[in-house]
């Protein structure tokens, strides 16, 4: 399917809808994640989209919709959790590993848990986390990377193994 100028607008657009939503937000992962989101909904109707007098206006307005949804939705969860009790500790189920996975970005350690704990496909988890599955597999390979730096003795070497790992 192909989507005559769409590239263009794509390429014009998106690193200044990302940059606006990081600076009305302060929250870059929702920014990346509203941007992506309009994009998509642009391009599966870029036909009706590109014939509107401000495609950018309306690529604007559907990103900051999905940040608004996504604070509001934040907002209801906070006042159901703080009628709750708090969390008893868990003991990490894999040692001190889990506590590295503990530290990584809540998005990243989110879909390291869906990925390698629920053993979800990254569509699967793109579902769960309402984002992209281009958005998960950036999102697993940057938590990857955080963990082997972690645990590598010369994080230079990381990336000598096939598997960008360390054997030892």
């Amino acid at each position: 399917m192909e989507h005559p100028g769409f590239e263009e607008f794509y390429e014009a657009e998106h690193a200044r809808l990302v940059t606006s939503l990081l600076l009305a937000t302060g929250n870059a992962d929702w920014a990346r994640d509203a941007t992506d989101e309009a994009f998509t909904r642009a391009l599966t109707s870029w036909p009706r989209v590109q014939a509107m007098a401000s495609p950018a206006g309306w690529t604007y307005r559907v990103a900051i919709n999905v940040v608004r949804r996504r604070q509001r939705r934040r907002s209801i969860e906070q006042r159901l959790l703080s009628h709750r009790s708090p969390p008893v500790d868990v003991p990490a189920p894999a040692g001190e590993a889990w506590l590295l996975v503990a530290a990584l970005p809540e998005r990243q350690r989110l879909a390291v848990v869906l990925r390698f704990v629920a053993d979800l496909t990254e569509a699967q988890i793109a579902t769960v986390m309402g984002i992209s599955r281009s958005t998960v597999s950036s999102t697993l390979i940057d938590a990857r990377r955080s963990l082997g730096l972690a645990l590598a003795d010369d994080p230079e070497r990381i990336d000598e193994t096939p598997t960008g790992g360390r054997h030892g």
